[in-house]
């Protein structure tokens, strides 16, 4: 079954929360979904990311892992991404044991790159760029390490995924208000009347 990789699965803002976000909540291990699960969800999840990241990126292509091992370390780096930023959202900052985890990764990734192939963080100005999607995500995460970037890194509560808050006064709750905040209100009503019932039959 096709899986459709709309602006909604971009929430997160930045390709290296999004990446994290392929897994659907984290925080209710019997409710967890990954979209990877399906290794052809990967190559089509490049492709959407290098649209709907224009704006962080620039044109560029992500190279997406195809062998078993290759996409083997995407999830590992996608996993050390969700441990450093869900840490830091919870309040534990820059830990050492998850950041030293995605350091390490990552440097075998970048390592990994072709001779010669720019690595600066991103210029959207750069067109034309390729850069496997992989060493893409892990140089997204690097830019969070701005502590005025740190702190904008959120966690939605209905769906549990990572978001970049780029709303002015750092007020956004929910990583799309046109879905998961909706969700909420939508319950909240329900709430309301079904407890306004109970007191009118009591």
């Amino acid at each position: 079954m096709t899986f459709e990789w709309n602006a909604h699965r971009f929430s997160g803002g930045v390709l290296a929360l999004d990446l994290a976000n392929t897994v659907v909540f984290r925080e209710t291990p019997e409710r967890s979904l990954d979209r990877f699960a399906d290794p052809a969800e990967v190559p089509r999840f490049a492709t959407a990311a290098a649209d709907f990241r224009r704006g962080e990126w620039g044109d560029v292509e992500f190279r997406p892992p195809l062998s078993k091992d290759a996409i083997a370390r995407l999830i590992d780096i996608r996993e050390a991404i969700n441990r450093l930023f869900r840490t830091a959202a919870h309040g534990g900052g820059l830990n050492p044991a998850p950041l030293a985890d995605f350091l390490h990764l990552g440097a075998t990734l970048v390592g990994a790159e072709p001779h010669g192939q720019p690595l600066a963080l991103p210029r959207p100005l750069e067109d034309g760029r390729r850069i496997s999607l992989s060493a893409a995500s892990f140089l997204s995460g690097v830019r969070l390490f701005d502590p005025l970037r740190l702190e904008r890194v959120k966690i939605c509560p209905n769906c549990h995924w990572l978001y970049f808050d780029e709303s002015r006064n750092r007020s956004r709750r929910w990583c799309d208000m046109n879905v998961c905040g909706n969700r909420a209100k939508a319950r909240r009503y329900y709430d309301r009347t079904a407890k306004q019932s109970e007191n009118g039959n009591g």
